[in-house]
């Protein structure tokens, strides 16, 4: 028998119980007697046996596998995201595979689309936009999206984000506080919609301060990218004194420049805000002023929405957007800047 497959008859009847009852125990979310499942569990055990997940979802159609596309991992934010998505969904009995995507559109609709061959009840985004044509054919397949920290107009897409344009709002107003008057802003991938809100949020609220930005560059949440907009917005005599740079991943590398390349002190000679609030913005070597994303209620509210959408295929898509909150550390600092 060393050779033969173990099937759940077998543990059925070194357990003395019947064959559903085994089928049971090992279906994630349902529930039976403590006895027999002890009995099943010591048999299994015994007899090597594992049950044939693939078999079980042709039976109930559902694979109970979860598809997550993040568009890149050198950002600090995402790999805690993914993290985080990936227990919680396991501690609900599903299995996580993760894909690795490009910003690019093109490649985003690749690698969904091969998602899709492995049969998975539902698929989250994370920092990755698909097309309306793609998100049509996940509809019609029944399987549900949730894009997690994006915003598309496709009313088809669920979404969790916090609130980028208010936070955006909060770090122009913080800084005109701090009596900086020359703000600068780096901007992340332009097709992003947490790039675009957080712009859009520190533009409203430098109008409301009675100012204009002072100085823009892109850096594509790119951490060498980011630091060759901070050599070309710093390179002239008249320099900004405050930059928000649109996530946290950049402004170290804009704070790298500053500080080392450039000689510049930081907040003395200029402020530097970020957002995220990913580990080493609590370093001391970065100290960074910043707004915090709570990744905690965004990834329960993702795993809420995806869950409800593959148990009541007729629920409408849901946006949640959750507040962020401004940490001010020493990057921001109030200082005497004639000192």
């Amino acid at each position: 028998m060393a050779n033969e497959k173990v099937t759940s008859n077998d543990v059925a009847r070194l357990a003395g119980v019947n064959q559903s009852a085994v089928s049971r125990f090992f279906t994630p979310g349902t529930s039976g007697s403590k006895r027999p499942a002890e009995k099943i569990k010591a048999a299994a055990e015994q007899l090597g046996y594992r049950p044939n997940v693939l078999a079980r979802s042709l039976i109930t159609g559902k694979s109970r596998i979860i598809g997550l596309v993040v568009a890149y991992l050198e950002n600090y934010f995402y790999p805690d995201v993914v993290e985080r998505l990936s227990r919680s969904l396991q501690d609900q009995g599903y299995h996580v595979l993760v894909f690795i995507s490009s910003l690019a559109a093109d490649k985003v609709e690749e690698i969904t689309q091969e998602i899709l061959d492995y049969q998975v009840d539902g698929i989250v985004l994370a920092s990755a936009n698909m097309s309306s044509e793609l998100a049509a054919r996940c509809h019609a397949s029944g399987v549900p999206i949730v894009l997690f920290n994006r915003l598309q107009d496709d009313e088809r897409l669920s979404a969790v984000t916090s609130d980028n344009l208010g936070g955006g709002r909060l770090l122009a107003c913080h800084l005109i506080e701090t009596g900086r008057r020359k703000l600068a802003y780096i901007a992340g991938f332009e097709g992003a919609s947490t790039q675009r809100d957080r712009e859009r949020g520190f533009l409203e609220g430098l109008a409301e301060g009675g100012l204009r930005l002072f100085a823009r560059d892109v850096g594509n949440f790119r951490y060498e990218e980011a630091q060759a907009a901070a050599r070309r917005m710093f390179s002239g005599t008249e320099r900004p004194d405050a930059v928000f740079v649109c996530n946290d991943h950049m402004a170290f590398a804009v704070m790298d420049v500053l500080r080392f390349e450039l000689g510049l002190k930081i907040p003395h000679d200029v402020s530097v805000v970020g957002f995220d609030d990913v580990p080493p913005a609590r370093w001391p070597a970065y100290d960074l002023t910043t707004i915090r994303q709570n990744v905690d209620d965004m990834v329960a509210e993702t795993v809420n929405i995806l869950l409800t959408a593959i148990e009541e295929r007729d629920t409408p898509a849901r946006r949640i957007c959750l507040d962020g909150a401004l940490v001010v550390r020493g990057s921001t600092a109030s200082v005497d800047i004639n000192s």
